[in-house]
């Protein structure tokens, strides 16, 4: 099969040599994270209930799950919400087949339940969630299921994806994961972490944001102490990896002097002011990177199957990581990837590879392994398709 595949040498300043860098990750608690979760969760589980009624995964997509903040009254060794936070469930789904009628509702109310009960420890969903599930009728064509092997692209639409990480992008991201794993010895910590990073020249400014859980915390001091804590954990745990100076601020809105501080009831700013939307935090990539290309599409809930919005996008990715890993001699690589609404999805209207290469490269032996390393992802694009449905691949 020839497909339309284009490998360019690229000109331009690396991202690492460029002398500011910006760099973002909204943690798994963060009300956009927490819609993102939402929506890919409900699909997730929407395509294990379709296949196990009708043998394959009829049209849906969830990803306009929206979180509604709620209002708290925190404190410390307590604390209590007084209005819950709201969750408006919502998207398309195929609720009719043949004869049966398959629970949507149901199915996304559970799965919605399940979903928050294991990111925020804090939050008791019966008391604390409301969950209001909207999810509009689909239907599905059944010819674009059942009989064709590689489905068509659902929409003209593009995705993008870079290799390798920079220095800063992995600090960034280890941080925030970093943090989820110390919230293990540090119960403080709440879920809804933000890290945003500012690199200037060889220095990396990092400002974390880091809901603290009051319940966990004594008093203004033990909150103060625990700050200490937690920047110098990160200190001595993420940036001693790093080759660059990096400087740690924790909450940097705090006013210890007039009791201010970064305190809530649950670990997530959806408890009081802060709400979310699908698609309004990290990219496919789990970043916010304002140095590299992004799609604007989102990428959670969407059906896994031909929305070309979710596939390219961790596709791209996946085909830019293998190029960086296998190829000698390249430097960044920019895989983006454009359909053409009805086409085989494994037949792209463009996919077009950009990458940098060292001096003395031979261009000609770079454009052919990387041209071969992306025939071999679009042969395989399958895979994709189940990995998502086994929860394999993240998508924010």
């Amino acid at each position: 099969m020839t497909r339309n595949i284009k490998v360019e040498k690229l000109s331009q300043q690396p991202v690492e040599e460029q002398m500011i860098e910006l760099v973002e990750r909204k943690g798994i608690g963060h009300p956009d994270s927490i819609a993102d979760g939402l929506a890919e969760s409900i699909s997730r589980a929407l395509c294990h209930e379709y296949k196990k009624r009708v043998g394959a995964v009829l049209h849906h997509n969830t990803d306009e799950t929206q979180v509604v903040a709620g209002r708290s009254c925190p404190a410390f060794q307590g604390g209590e919400i007084i209005q819950p936070i709201y969750v408006l469930l919502s998207g398309r789904a195929t609720r009719f087949f043949e004869e049966q009628e398959i629970p949507i509702d149901v199915i996304a109310r559970r799965t919605a339940k399940e979903y928050i009960t294991s990111v925020l420890c804090n939050i008791d969903v019966s008391d604390h969630v409301i969950l209001d599930c909207r999810i509009g009728t689909g239907s599905s064509d059944l010819q674009d299921v059942f009989k064709r092997k590689v489905p068509g692209a659902n929409d003209t639409s593009f995705g993008v994806g870079y290799a390798p990480f920079s220095e800063t992008e992995t600090v960034v991201y280890n941080t925030e994961r970093f943090l989820m794993d110390l919230k293990k010895r540090i119960p403080a910590i709440g879920e809804d972490v933000k890290v945003m990073a500012m690199r200037s020249g060889e220095t990396i400014n990092l400002t974390v944001a880091c809901a603290m859980v009051g319940r966990h915390l004594d008093d203004l001091a033990d909150y103060m102490e625990t700050k200490e804590v937690i920047v110098r954990e990160i200190e001595e745990n993420v940036c001693s990896c790093a080759q660059r100076k990096i400087k740690v601020q924790l909450n940097v809105a705090d006013d210890p002097e007039s009791g201010s501080v970064y305190l809530t009831v649950s670990g997530t700013s959806a408890e009081m002011g802060d709400d979310g939307s699908v698609g309004r935090g990290n990219r496919a990539n789990g970043l916010i990177t304002l140095n590299r290309p992004m799609s604007m599409e989102a990428t959670s809930g969407k059906n896994p199957i031909r929305h070309v919005g979710k596939i390219y996008n961790l596709l791209s990715t996946q085909i830019a990581n293998k190029i960086v890993s296998e190829v000698d001699d390249v430097g960044e690589v920019y895989v983006r990837i454009l359909s053409q609404i009805g086409k085989p999805i494994d037949e792209p209207h463009m996919l077009s590879i950009q990458t940098t290469v060292k001096e003395g490269a031979n261009f000609a032996a770079v454009q052919a392994e990387a041209e071969e390393i992306a025939n071999q992802w679009l042969d395989d694009i399958l895979v994709i398709q189940e990995k998502l449905m086994k929860g394999e691949l993240k998508t924010f």
